[in-house]
């Protein structure tokens, strides 16, 4: 013969579904009754499993937590949501802000005051240095004789780079204005910088008249203007020019003699009498 339960509240009797649909709480996440253990937080009633940290899915039940934004959190991801929110960073080990100088250690970010120096012993500083998967004070490091990215202020254990009286990683030595590797090629400095040759040209190099672009070979100068050497032509026939050329400026472009000699009389007469103006003689 079936056993059946009943509930009694409040001097009345109930079966268990009739009971649990007038009286139990129904989870805020399974949308199930909750028997038993009930949580209540966030305006809600929770099974105990089912009452999680919204970020990282942690049980909150007997832990605690924090409301953060409307979401019920962990301490540990309040604690990264206040310090990403203030730029600051939460140390790995302890869970804590912080606040002064941190260290990074495979990858991730301590307070500097949890490690002692691999050599020393002595407690680390923000700068502490890792070597070979070892943390040392930076006294301790510089003996060592290790090379430290200007760049990143890393160690430097493989390929070297020498330049701008500092020391890089191959990969962070990069043009100032591109951000690319030189990866071995030829750089250009200028003012304490260093520009692979494309954007060196651009900033300080001679542009051609012709195409607008840097010279980045041989150039002719002339008429106060700068031409690749292979973009000096004639701007009346297309003859290519060079420096042993005859030439005038017609337009303010060249025209070469060959042209010149087929202007009109008192046209040829008015652009010699420009050229001596300028330059004392006719080319």
């Amino acid at each position: 013969m079936a056993t059946h339960y009943y509930c009694t509240f409040e001097g009345r009797k109930y079966c268990e579904h009739d009971f649990n649909m007038l009286f139990a709480p129904c989870c805020g996440k399974c949308k199930e009754f909750v028997i038993g253990r009930v949580i209540k937080a966030m305006n809600n009633n929770w099974h105990p499993a089912c009452f999680l940290c919204q970020l990282c899915g942690t049980q909150l039940a007997d832990t605690g937590f924090v409301k953060n934004r409307g979401r019920a959190l962990c301490h540990p991801c309040h604690l990264k949501e206040k310090a990403a929110s203030s730029g600051k960073h939460i140390c790995y080990k302890c869970h804590g802000i912080i606040e002064d100088g941190h260290i990074k250690f495979k990858m991730e970010t301590y307070h500097p005051y949890h490690f002692n120096c691999g050599s020393c012993g002595e407690e680390l500083t923000s700068t502490a240095r890792e070597l070979r998967g070892e943390l040392y004070c930076l006294p301790c490091h510089d003996k060592m004789g290790i090379p430290i990215c200007s760049a990143c202020h890393r160690p430097i254990e493989e390929r070297i780079v020498t330049a701008l009286g500092k020391q890089w990683h191959v990969e962070h030595f990069v043009c100032a204005r591109c951000e690319k590797p030189f990866l071995g090629h030829r750089h250009y400095e200028k003012n304490g910088k260093a520009y692979c040759e494309t954007h060196y040209n651009q900033l300080f190099g001679n542009m051609c008249y012709y195409c607008s672009k840097a010279i980045i070979s041989e150039m002719m100068c002339t008429m106060n203007k700068t031409w690749c050497e292979e973009h000096f032509y004639c701007s009346i026939c297309d003859t290519l020019l060079n420096t042993k050329s005859k030439f005038v400026e017609f337009d303010l472009k060249p025209a070469c003699k060959r042209c010149f000699d087929k202007f009109p009389v008192e046209m040829k007469r008015r652009i010699k009498k420009n050229e001596q103006s300028k330059f004392g003689k006719t080319k």
